[in-house]
């Protein structure tokens, strides 16, 4: 295995149909596991040809997630930042985040292979119930690992998964969380790579999964835009999202990355602060590297070595993060800025009390980041949030802390 070279940087516009986002990407995985995917990308590309793949796919979304999903005004929000902010509520989606639009497109793939058993990695869990779920409505055999902090943490979304059937294995390994639950997924594809197919959950890992993984997501960007343009006239002058490895980021970024006058702002986690060594940054302070079959920026030591992450939010908690936001961070077409636990508290009170929108944790980041940078933005000029996931989740943890930051005076809902 080599490392490719990554000190040029490529083209601005990555190309959906590479393997590789730049030097990002690759597969860099068991030799067993290269047949099982030449098979998925060979049956990917062939259902992007299929009418009928794209019915089937069409009709789930709109029928069974509820896409599109809506726009909403955040106009207290907007208030205080001096600038419109528009949400693209991805929490109104079916389980209550993006991570369904995914799930529901592999699912879809796994039965034309004909493999029943789906195995599943999660964080916070709502990809894990995602899997489940649309393992439920096919009839398919579902195991989801979990790490054991975030087993603790996300206890709510742990019953939900068992309710619906899939069997859920605690990781015990390492630091108990999403990193881990990936590596044991990953040993048991390679086990039982005949008969089952793993559904990665966010734009990582090995080629074809991260711009598979992309495109399902990218409804996310096309409806928003599509909406921008309908409701405002015009497209936004800054489109957020959180970052942990980067799903909904890409999927909103998808439907604004050739519109250049368009700012792409990703928002990771710095936890304990970045100067603490405890967060999750890995755009912000990782350098180029190989985790979990593909090469992108990670949390590592001089020695290659991967460093523990961290965050208040368990979907974020990933030292990693997906090949193509490499590629646009070294390209300069995204942005990539960070949020502490603290702030990303305040961030769930703020949405919580302004607008009546309790917010995932993950999704708390980009909220923090836009108030935290009022004043940047001209009075016309809209923002658009990514809202990837709602708080239901997050709300035992949170309460747990106890009390939650004082948010201060609200402005009056405009008149």
């Amino acid at each position: 295995m080599t490392t490719p070279d990554t000190s040029g940087a490529a083209a601005v516009a990555p190309a959906a149909t590479s393997d590789r986002f730049g030097p990002f990407g690759g597969r860099y995985v068991p030799e067993t596991l290269i047949p099982a995917l030449d098979a998925l990308e060979a049956e990917y590309d062939a259902a992007l040809r299929d009418p009928s793949f794209q019915r089937d796919l069409d009709d789930m979304l709109r029928h069974y997630v509820g896409r599109p999903s809506i726009l909403s005004e955040a106009p207290r929000l907007s208030a205080m930042v001096g600038a419109p902010v528009w949400l693209k509520r991805e929490d109104l989606n079916h389980t209550g985040a993006h991570k369904i639009n995914n799930t529901v497109g592999q699912v879809l793939l796994a039965r034309r292979m004909g493999k029943r058993r789906i195995i599943a990695e999660t964080g916070a869990g709502q990809h894990g119930v995602a899997t489940a779920t649309v393992c439920a409505r096919f009839g398919l055999q579902c195991v989801v690992f979990m790490g054991e902090e975030d087993i603790r943490r996300q206890a709510l979304n742990v019953w939900r998964m068992r309710l619906m059937g899939a069997t859920v294995m605690p990781v015990t390994s390492g630091t108990r969380t999403l990193k881990d639950a990936t590596s044991e997924a990953i040993r048991d594809w390679v086990t039982n790579v005949e008969d089952s197919h793993y559904i990665i959950g966010s734009v990582v890992g090995p080629a074809p999964y991260p711009r598979m993984v992309r495109e399902f997501q990218a409804a996310i960007g096309r409806e928003a835009r599509a909406q921008m343009l309908e409701r405002t006239g015009r497209l936004p002058k800054t489109v957020v999202a959180c970052v942990g490895g980067g799903s909904n980021a890409m999927g909103i970024f998808a439907g604004f990355v050739d519109d250049a006058e368009v700012e792409l702002v990703g928002v990771e986690a710095a936890g304990e602060g970045l100067e603490s060594g405890r967060h999750s940054a890995s755009l912000t302070l990782g350098t180029p590297g190989v985790l979990h079959g593909s090469l992108s920026y990670l949390l590592q030591d001089a020695k290659g070595q991967v460093i523990n992450a961290h965050s208040i939010s368990a979907g974020l908690d990933y030292p990693g993060v997906g090949p193509e936001h490499a590629h646009l961070k070294q390209s300069k077409r995204a942005e990539y800025v960070s949020i502490t636990d603290d702030e990303a508290l305040r961030g769930f009170a703020l949405l919580s009390r302004a607008e009546g929108i309790i917010p995932a944790l993950e999704t708390s980041h980009a909220i923090a980041w836009v108030e935290k940078s009022r004043g940047r933005w001209a009075k016309d000029e809209p923002v658009l949030i990514c809202l990837s996931g709602r708080g239901d989740k997050d709300v035992a943890q949170v309460s747990e802390m106890g009390a939650l930051p004082d948010v201060g005076p609200l402005p009056e809902y405009p008149a």
